[in-house]
């Protein structure tokens, strides 16, 4: 599959958590507890996963820098919104509203990286390129999943430091 076409298929998916998330009548947390699990492991390797795959390739041949640039931005302040939503939910207060401002942020997101992103690097990359891409995009997700808090941290600043100098870091693992 194209790396596009994964990374659309997953923006569906993340979004139909979202308005399951928003809608849920309240006094369901078990249900909401277990829809905001399954976005951060849904969205978490996703981020992660295009970061190395798809943004570093476009930024590998100098292209649409401010763009990609803006793409970790916005990974960042969704990651920070989910976790203030875990933490919301967790004590019971204000969740929703968080989770309001995640669908927002990740909509304005999804928008902006299907409507800009996409097609520039549709115009940078043959089919192969975005078909292997894809394979590696595939493949890295459930490491990341697998690879836990700290371990995806250190992959974030790995995937925005130049490839000389994230070599040693992407080397380095927490696991045992």
């Amino acid at each position: 599959m194209r790396i596009y076409d994964a990374l659309v298929s997953d923006h569906e998916k993340v979004k139909g958590l979202l308005v399951q998330l928003v809608n849920l009548q309240t006094g369901d947390e078990k249900k909401r507890d277990k829809i905001i699990e399954k976005i951060e492991d849904d969205l978490i390797p996703h981020a992660r996963a295009e970061e190395a795959v798809f943004y570093n390739s476009i930024r590998a041949v100098n292209a649409a820098k401010d763009l990609v640039w803006h793409g970790y931005a916005e990974h960042m302040e969704a990651e920070s919104l989910l976790h203030t939503l875990k933490g919301a939910a967790a004590i019971d207060v204000g969740w929703r509203k968080t989770a309001l401002k995640l669908q927002e942020a990740l909509l304005h997101h999804i928008q902006e990286e299907e409507e800009e992103i996409i097609p520039v690097a549709k115009r940078l990359f043959t089919d192969e390129e975005a078909k292997a891409m894809g394979d590696a995009f595939a493949e890295m997700k459930p490491q990341v999943l697998d690879g836990g808090f700290i371990q995806s941290s250190l992959d974030l600043i790995a995937n925005l430091m130049p490839p000389r100098l994230a070599a040693p870091l992407r080397t380095f693992t927490l696991k045992a």
